[in-house]
């Protein structure tokens, strides 16, 4: 009970949402021709958002993209 007054709620989804997939450090990496290990000290940095799961980093693509926005200025 006092763990719901504390996580912030989020209205329901529409039946046919589908969240965005998470790509893993390679497959984000691959996107902006950087290493892995590169792209997850960006994260760990705060340069570019990613989820931390365990051991391993977790990106969205519209974050890859706002990343690539940032840099070229767009």
């Amino acid at each position: 009970m006092a763990n719901e007054d504390l996580t912030e709620r989020k209205p329901p989804q529409p039946a046919d949402y589908v969240p965005e997939r998470l790509l893993d450090s390679e497959e984000a990496a691959a996107i902006i021709q950087i290493h892995p290990k590169t792209l997850q000290r960006f994260a760990r940095e705060g340069q570019i958002h990613g989820v931390h799961i365990g051991k391993l980093w977790r990106f969205r693509l519209s974050a890859i993209e706002q990343w690539i926005d940032r840099q070229t200025g767009t």
